[in-house]
């Protein structure tokens, strides 16, 4: 049985797709990219506050599934350019700790969705 969990507080998909899907205690989450929620309109220019945005908008939809940062069991970062690994990674460092990090690989595209920098998805259990 699977339950789709959607929040307001995240960007509405911009395809054929739902933020996240509940399914025997695991949460996967659809990849989030620097979508300001309010105004869906691109966070850009910064890379720091582009990925502060994306991984606010994945707190807000663990949030909706009831679950924190620590409940992530598995990341995907997604990024246009391998150099700014080290510049996300102190970023992405602030909402993990070494107790609670996740498994994850980060993967340079070719290409993101609006040709943004950065997109993260997350699978979470209960």
């Amino acid at each position: 049985m699977k339950k789709i969990i959607t929040t307001p507080n995240a960007p509405a998909p911009i395809g054929p797709y739902n933020q996240a899907v509940l399914s025997n205690g695991v949460l996967y989450m659809s990849g989030q990219i620097p979508f300001d929620p309010v105004t869906m309109e691109l966070v850009e220019g910064d890379l720091v506050k582009e990925t502060i945005q994306v991984m606010e908008n994945l707190k807000a939809v663990l949030e909706a599934a009831q679950m924190t940062f620590e409940n992530v069991v598995k990341t995907s970062i997604f990024l246009s350019d391998m150099n700014n690994f080290v510049e996300v990674n102190e970023v992405y460092a602030k909402y993990f700790n070494d107790d609670t990090a996740p498994a994850r690989e980060t993967v340079e595209v070719a290409n993101l969705p609006k040709f943004v920098r950065i997109e993260i998805s997350m699978t979470a259990v209960v």
